[in-house]
Order: structure tokens, then C-alpha cells, then sequence
């Protein structure tokens, strides 16, 4: 197998200039608390919609539903939109918060390649992103069932 230096031409220093005036870096100390702040936000207006919800009469079950719906909706009505994406470029991680995160993953695979088609573009990418993670956490999950039936 060639090395990196004959497929490409470029020699691992010249790389690691060209890596390096690309890269803007990271300003965590403005990134980690907008992060924070909004992902906190995101919680406290599903904590909002629940107390909305228990205050119009519906039961616990039925209110923490509700809100999960909620969330879902409004997430992929803003990844419709296309303003998912501009909420998260200034908020980072902190819309990953796990509903309205998984909602975008969903949904934006479904908008990129709605124009191939529903077959072949939406219903063969639409899981692009959270495949993996559907996946990976069913697995885990049976992986960590058996770990704690085992021990029990």
C-alpha cells in the first residue's frame, strides 16, 4: 500500500501547514456556556410545555408525551424551515439535547435529499445520521441488560 506522501503528493508537514491555516479553532470559552445556556433553554421550555400541559388538565403520562410530540414538531418544523441549522451554528452541542437533536437527524437527511425522490433520496437516506445511533444504542442497551442481569 503507498504511503500517504506518494497518493497524494504532499508531504505530511506540507499537510499539517495547509491543516492548520484552514483551521479556524475553537473559542470554548464562548462556546461551552452558549452551549450550555441554550441546551438549558431548550430543557426549560419542555419543563414549560409539561407544567402548560399538567395545568390544562392532562395526566403526568399524558403531559410528558405531550411534550415529547411537542419538541419533535417543533424541531423538525424548524429543520424544515431551515432554521435549525442557524440556532445551532450559534448554539453548538447545545442542540443535541437528545428529543430535538434526534428530530434534526431525522429530518434534515430527509430535506437534503427529498429531491431524488421518496425511494431512492428520503426513504434510503432519512436514517443517514441516526442510524448509527439507533443502531449502536439498541445494542448497548442489550449489552448492558445482559451485564446487569448477569451480575444480578
Amino acid at each position: 500500500m503507498q504511503d500517504f506522501t506518494e497518493k497524494t503528493g504532499i508531504t505530511k508537514e506540507r499537510y499539517k501547514q495547509m491543516y492548520t491555516s484552514a483551521d479556524r479553532g475553537s473559542k470554548w470559552y464562548k462556546n461551552v456556556p452558549k452551549a450550555f445556556i441554550i441546551g438549558g433553554l431548550i430543557c426549560a421550555a419542555g419543563q414549560g410545555l409539561n407544567s402548560l400541559y399538567r395545568y390544562i388538565g392532562l395526566s403526568e403520562k399524558t403531559a410528558a408525551s405531550t411534550v415529547s410530540i411537542t419538541l419533535i414538531f417543533i424541531s423538525a418544523l424548524l429543520t424544515g424551515l431551515g432554521l435549525y441549522e442557524k440556532i445551532a451554528k450559534h448554539a453548538g452541542a447545545g442542540t443535541l439535547v437528545p428529543i430535538t437533536g434526534f428530530a434534526n437527524s431525522v429530518c434534515a437527511p430527509a430535506m437534503e435529499f427529498r429531491t431524488e425522490g421518496y425511494v431512492p433520496g428520503v426513504g434510503a437516506k432519512i436514517f443517514i445520521i441516526s442510524g448509527p445511533v439507533i443502531l449502536y444504542g439498541t445494542l448497548a442497551s442489550i449489552a448492558y441488560g445482559l451485564i446487569y442481569y448477569l451480575m444480578h
